[in-house]
């Protein structure tokens, strides 16, 4: 087997890979003796069929076979003699279709890993955001917890409606004097201020009794999610039938019980554990997001085009789904821009990590490995984990992806462990809002965590309901989402991290036409 290099341009190889005719016929005869063993055929006892008629029967299959031996031995070669570390898979390319006898030729065209050199890691320097968890904050965590579990009471006789009382409302609504489709109701409740209904619908039955008719004048939203309505202004005759106010809890012992908790001051240790471990989740993202930042500034080297291209096609296709395509041919091509430029970063960030990760010995137990597993495995029914665990086992490119994030965090990890941290007290408006504006960049939407993709049911209901909130594209650059492209490695799988982008790489929220429910 002749192996010659025939491109060696940046990342990009290309080999030409000539295997003689005696070593595909070597190949074949090989495989001919095994399946010679089991052929079976009339008037022959079985393994006794002569070797002419199974090569007449299977000879143009077996010669496939020996061809894909030939390719899979060429390829290992190939790697182990130029040393390479492929990107993606290679492209294999025959020079025409193997005929028996003959030699046969292909060519080999692979984008290789870029060679990093050591990341200096020891002199990064990170702001730490704390906020202190003090009794304001878990007051505001009780109240909040209060809010959420209050009900309601009926209305005094007389009760003048007010923001958060829920009302039991009849409606008829018309459009130009004419009734629609979905515009009648009885026995609706709506809860003042909460959204529910198209804007300004509530604010109306502000000052409302019992027994009492109001026109409502509205215009529905331009996106409303009824066609012939968007837009339009409409007339909605109302009758309150009833009113509920929020009930008023007493933040007691008696409060605490019904959470299944003794006392008030166990349910605010309690409330106070989860708004520590919430505040320290917000001050590492934000930490990490300034690593990421530091470390994609202070490193530039080439990457495969190949991973870029994966990468890139993924996020499109989720922006697609989302529906957040501009419909301008010239602004398309310019988020199309943006989002491939973010696609470099990405991959840039992930082989950097990868990098560090190996120099540094920052590895996946297996044990570690398996608890991964079973956590995929468990969203599963009985009957389907020990395929979903099976398959992760086998797979070595679904359990790289598997691990990645993991892996991402284990790294970024011994990052912060290194580095020079400031640490300064601040309030939880202040860090979110360093957090927010991470997230905010021209041109586009940001997709977190507090994104919501559901719809108002009432929206199908009737048309009064406020319209379902138009999905916000995906954020792209996620702190903790894995790319698609995962870099091959010869020990430990890169990270391959989907690191979260700098501030100027982030899609802003989407401005709502509307408030929706």
């Amino acid at each position: 087997m002749r192996i010659a290099e025939t491109l060696n341009e940046g990342l990009k190889r290309e080999y030409s890979v000539h295997v003689p005719a005696a070593d595909l016929d070597a190949r074949v005869d090989a495989q001919l003796g095994k399946v010679a063993a089991q052929v079976r055929m009339p008037g022959f006892r079985p393994g006794k069929v002569p070797l002419n008629l199974v090569r007449k029967m299977h000879g143009p299959q077996l010669l496939n076979d020996a061809l894909q031996e030939a390719v899979q031995a060429g390829m290992q070669q190939l790697i182990a003699d130029h040393n390479l570390r492929p990107a993606m898979q290679p492209r294999i390319d025959l020079a025409a279709p193997p005929v028996a006898g003959h030699d046969v030729e292909f060519t080999v065209a692979v984008e290789v890993l870029p060679v990093i050199a050591t990341p200096a890691i020891d002199d990064i320097a990170l702001d730490k955001l704390v906020v202190p968890v003090d009794d304001a904050a878990i007051d505001i965590a009780v109240a909040r917890l209060a809010e959420q579990a209050r009900g309601f009471v009926p209305a005094t006789d007389g009760h003048v409606a007010a923001t958060a009382d829920s009302l039991v409302i009849d409606f008829v609504g018309t459009v130009d004097g004419e009734a629609f489709d979905g515009g009648k109701g009885e026995g609706m409740r709506v809860v003042i201020g909460s959204g529910q209904l198209i804007p300004g619908f509530e604010d109306q039955l502000i000052g409302a009794k019992v027994g009492d008719h109001r026109t409502v004048k509205v215009n529905f939203p331009a996106d409303y999610n009824v066609a012939y309505l968007a837009g339009r202004a409409a007339e909605f005759a109302v009758t309150v039938s009833g009113i509920d106010i929020p009930e008023t809890a007493t933040l007691d012992d008696e409060f605490a019980k019904k959470f299944g908790i003794d006392s008030i001051a166990a349910l605010r240790e309690i409330l106070s554990d989860q708004v520590a471990a919430e505040l320290a989740t917000m001050t590492r993202t934000h930490m990490k997001r300034k690593l990421l930042d530091t470390l994609a500034g202070a490193h530039d080297f080439a990457v495969p085009t190949s991973m870029v291209d994966a990468e890139f096609d993924a996020i499109w296709q989720q922006v697609e789904a989302e529906g957040e395509v501009s419909t301008d041919d010239t602004k398309r091509e310019e988020e199309r821009a943006e989002y491939r430029r973010i696609a470099e970063r990405r991959v840039r960030l992930g082989l950097l990590l990868s990098e560090i990760g190996q120099v540094n010995g920052v590895a996946i137990t297996q044990p570690e490995m398996n608890r991964l597993i079973g956590q995929e495995a468990a969203k599963y029914s009985q009957a389907e984990q020990p395929q979903v665990v099976k398959y992760f086992q086998e797979n070595t490119m679904a359990a790289a992806q598997l691990r990645a994030p993991l892996y991402e965090d284990k790294v970024v990890d011994f990052l912060l462990s290194k580095a020079v941290v400031t640490e300064r007290t601040v309030t939880r408006e202040a860090l979110q809002a360093e957090i927010e504006s991470d997230d905010e960049t021209p041109g586009g939407h940001v997709h977190g965590p507090d994104c919501d993709h559901g719809h108002d049911h009432a929206a199908h209901a009737a048309p009064v309901a406020a319209p379902a909130k138009k999905p916000r594209a995906k954020k792209v650059a996620a702190v903790d989402a894995a790319p698609n492209a995962v870099p091959a490695a010869p020990t430990e799988p890169p990270a391959a991290v989907a690191p979260d982008a700098s501030a100027s790489e982030r899609k802003p929220r989407a401005k709502k036409a509307a408030p929706a429910a």
